[in-house]
């Protein structure tokens, strides 16, 4: 018996059906990282050669093929007066639309999440038809609505084209906000003697304010980038989406990529500081119903 008991293995052999689970679940804990960084790699590929091209020192007027690294591109870039005009256009419409479009879909946010009114079933509906709606469809009807009303097309119609569609996704974007947040705040800084423009102001606000700037962000990324709405609306005018379209067939200078590259790196600034902005309101939310709760304890 001590011959037997010291003749057996002290680690037993792990059966091959243990050895292919363990196999399997290594291999499903690796495939989502693996997918998402490959999903994460084939978005960024564009931005990635449009970064690299802004550095490209292209003979001809066609910047499809690299040539050469040159800085000439950066300080060239405020050279071209039509792109300057563009680009300044895009702003003035993204900038007016954005603030517009925020502010009243914000509004219309807050009226559909938290009161009830006749026709507000319709309104939840009409309020994703410019979502649902094909661009060309939007921007066709936009065309005829202005031509009926003897409208000029310039940079007024293109704003209140983009202040239209805009509102549907800042409308989405605050109610998910809106829908996320403790409302037990707003009901403690009333019995605390607030009324309802300073709850508004100092609690509902504050805690809303990610999601209101997140949806500022998303409305001026589509204003500025946008092309078949402003394709319909513009008429003489000129923006940045319009001006790339234009130059494309016949030679996009580095200039292009230049410009861009910096939009990606702005936006990419706000982005990053609103996720700061969320993270330390997602700290202090989490801390407030804690303090409020407190002397309710000790009672």
């Amino acid at each position: 018996m001590a011959r037997a008991a010291a003749a057996k293995p002290l680690v037993e052999p792990i059966p091959a059906a243990r050895r292919r689970m363990s196999l399997g679940r290594r291999v499903l804990h690796w495939a989502l990282p693996v997918y998402t960084a490959l999903a994460v790699a084939y978005l960024l590929l564009p931005i990635a050669v449009m970064i690299i091209f802004g550095f490209n020192n292209p003979a001809g007027r066609f910047n499809f093929t690299w040539q050469g690294f040159t800085l000439a591109n950066y300080a060239s870039v405020f050279n071209l007066p039509a792109l300057n005009t563009a680009l300044t256009n895009s702003l003035i419409v993204a900038t007016i639309s954005t603030i517009v479009a925020t502010a009243l879909g914000t509004l219309i946010a807050l009226a559909l999440t938290r009161y009830q009114f006749r026709g507000r079933g319709p309104v939840n509906l009409l309020v994703f038809i410019p979502i649902a709606t094909p661009e060309v469809v939007l921007g066709a009807s936009l065309l005829a609505m202005f031509l009926a009303v003897g409208m000029a097309r310039d940079i007024g119609t293109i704003t209140i084209a983009h202040i239209l569609f805009n509102i549907s996704f800042v409308v989405v974007t605050v109610r998910a906000r809106i829908a996320g947040y403790d409302r037990m705040l707003e009901e403690a800084a009333m019995d605390l003697g607030a009324n309802e423009w300073t709850t508004f102001r100092k609690v509902t606000f504050p805690l809303i304010f990610p999601g209101v700037l997140a949806a500022a962000l998303l409305a001026f990324a589509l204003s500025i980038d946008d092309f078949v709405v402003t394709l319909f609306t513009a008429g003489q005018t000129t923006t940045f989406p319009l001006w790339v379209y234009g130059v494309s067939r016949f030679g996009v200078p580095a200039e292009v990529n230049v410009m861009g590259t910096i939009i990606f790196a702005i936006a990419l600034v706000f982005i990053l500081g609103y996720i700061v902005i969320q993270r330390r309101s997602a700290g202090s939310q989490a801390t407030l119903p804690a303090s409020i709760r407190a002397p309710e304890a000790e009672r």
